[in-house]
């Protein structure tokens, strides 16, 4: 009998999921909404593969945070990684902390089930176009201008400034939660854990980058 535990904060991905398992063959479908009771669900459970989003409970990238924490509880499960980040540097992360497999959340479902079985069975999983994108990133040794978008980039002038999450989406004009999964996208692309490092590795960038200034950066 197989199970799959899926961990997602959206109850409509956790129903399309269940049901598109199910009607694929799998005997057991096991759900959870948060870190927390995902892992609890994991070890108590032991599902034959996990299928995590990311973004949970509106906590930028938590679904990272878990998915080491799986990996690290078991080497051999399979982990499935079904995300809206279609950026090759956060897919990079994931497969780093642990997943075997990455696919995105407006794929196809035909495209779910085929990466939901290579995993399964053992194998990894991406998009050709993303696989590509994620190879290519092997090629340089950190992010570059290239890699930050101009909202990111702003957020980053920001931070360097030593202004908090709650200035920075006052001058932006945007909400305090897009702040935070900005920021949490960041820590993935520039390898910081904490805030404080988020906010060190803002200054070395700008520094690093030549064609941008901190006045520069928010004018973009």
């Amino acid at each position: 009998m197989t199970s799959v535990l899926v961990i997602d904060d959206h109850p409509i991905v956790l129903q399309g999921c269940r049901r598109l398992l199910e009607d694929a063959g799998v005997e057991r479908v096991l759900e959870a909404s948060t870190v927390l009771a995902g892992y609890r669900t994991f070890r108590r459970e032991k599902p034959d593969v996990v299928i995590v989003d990311l973004a949970l409970q509106g906590n930028g990238l938590s679904g990272l945070v878990l998915v080491r924490r799986l990996r690290m509880h078991d080497a051999r499960t399979p982990i499935l990684v079904f995300s809206m980040h279609g950026d090759p540097v956060i897919a990079s992360r994931a497969l780093e902390a642990g997943a075997n497999g990455y696919v995105l959340k407006d794929t196809s479902s035909g495209a779910l089930l085929e990466a939901f079985e290579k995993v399964r069975r053992g194998q990894p999983y991406m998009s050709h176009d993303l696989a590509m994108q994620v190879a290519m990133l092997g090629t340089r040794k950190s992010a570059t201008l290239a890699d930050i978008t101009p909202r990111e980039l702003q957020t980053l002038s920001l931070l360097a400034e030593g202004k908090d999450y709650t200035l920075i989406a006052h001058e932006l004009g945007i909400s305090y939660k897009t702040v935070a999964n900005t920021c949490s996208a960041l820590k993935a692309k520039l390898g910081a854990n904490s805030l404080p490092e988020l906010v060190r590795r803002s200054i070395q960038f700008l520094s690093s980058s030549p064609a941008t200034s901190p006045g520069r950066a928010r004018m973009l």
